[in-house]
């Protein structure tokens, strides 16, 4: 759990060097390290299916190429994505929704 909280707190600094990168690396190298301490509070008891954990560790290669994270967040997407699918459930029949919102 530390070395989750470690790369909250570095990932959020407004200024990353490429000291303070290997300190996120090393975090994420913790996180990899014991993974398996969050198999207990899994429906599936599987890692694999953990998408939001394995996306952190292109989160370095990102920095590097786009610049710090800080500031930054997805509020504005997933409300949009949202707005968007009920969209789409309203015009279809609501019937076996699914295959007509596809």
């Amino acid at each position: 759990l530390k070395s989750v909280t470690d790369f909250i707190l570095i990932a959020g600094y407004h200024s990353l060097t490429e000291t303070i990168l290997r300190y996120l690396q090393d975090a994420l190298h913790g996180i990899s390290r014991n993974i398996h301490l969050f198999l207990p509070y899994r429906h599936y008891q599987s890692i694999s299916k953990i998408h939001k954990i394995y996306s952190l560790f292109d989160y370095i290669e990102c920095i590097k190429e786009m610049g710090s994270a800080d500031n930054s967040d997805t509020e504005v997407s997933e409300a949009t994505h949202k707005n968007l699918i009920k969209d789409v459930y309203r015009v279809s029949n609501m019937v076996d929704n699914i295959p007509q919102m596809l």
